[in-house]
């Protein structure tokens, strides 16, 4: 069964006047886990529960990227969601669901960008709703520009993480390290949450898909008692 992501990219295909032509895209590429053939790594995708949402807010052809990990959050967190972003319009269903009771929506983004009194560090006390985080799914400059121009998310707190460790994310790099991926930030949140094994099992799949994604196009063996593999292991 598809997830949020995978329909909001099969939406942005058929809109599309012309293909969206990825690097190396000739090769046939697994339609669940994007990476090629031989190195389809759906068999291990990890089996968790967590009590957290995710709004993925997504800049245009970002679905479309095989090296999105928004991707892998929708694959791991059964209730992911996920928007295409337009300066000029916003999806009504994205507005109903911050608007939806049982959610406790905030937007996960530095707090340097945002008024003071919006910066949250730690989710509210306990209000009875679940925690819903709000992520922008772009390049840096790209959600810049989304975080200004998204009135919409004006009223939520922004919850400023402050993550320790550099980014691992090897597919498509920032030039500043401390740059985190989409993937990453889930995991952290999830974190924070209380959703330890969602977020250490998001952390897992994506260090295999990194390792996977990287084997195809460098034409590396399929070594499946790397470090990755037996990291995931632990949530099959």
């Amino acid at each position: 069964m598809s997830h949020a992501v995978a329909r909001l990219r099969a939406e942005r295909l058929a809109r599309s006047l012309k293909p969206f032509v990825a690097r190396g895209s000739r090769a046939p590429r697994c339609p669940q886990c994007r990476v090629l053939g031989d190195y389809c790594l759906c068999a291990w995708k990890p089996q968790v529960e967590a009590q957290a949402g995710m709004c993925l807010l997504m800049h245009d052809v970002e679905a479309l990227k095989p090296s999105n990990t928004g991707w892998l959050i929708a694959d791991l967190v059964a209730d992911t969601f996920a928007f295409g972003w337009q300066r000029t319009a916003v999806d009504p269903a994205l507005l109903a669901l911050l608007e939806d009771p049982q959610w406790q929506p905030c937007l996960v983004f530095p707090g340097e960008y945002a008024a003071p009194q919006r910066v949250i560090s730690e989710l509210p006390a306990e209000s009875g709703k679940r925690p819903l985080f709000i992520l922008l799914d772009a390049t840096w400059t790209e959600a810049r520009k989304m975080f200004r121009k998204s009135p919409y998310l004006d009223r939520l707190p922004v919850l400023s993480l402050q993550p320790e460790q550099l980014s691992r994310y090897r597919l498509r790099r920032s030039k500043r390290d401390e740059h985190l991926c989409t993937a990453e930030v889930a995991a952290l949140c999830l974190e924070l949450a209380g959703d330890q094994r969602a977020a250490q099992a998001l952390d897992a799949w994506l260090d295999l898909f990194s390792e996977r994604y990287l084997g195809a196009k460098r034409h590396w063996p399929v070594d499946e008692n790397s470090a990755a593999h037996q990291a995931v292991k632990a949530f099959l």
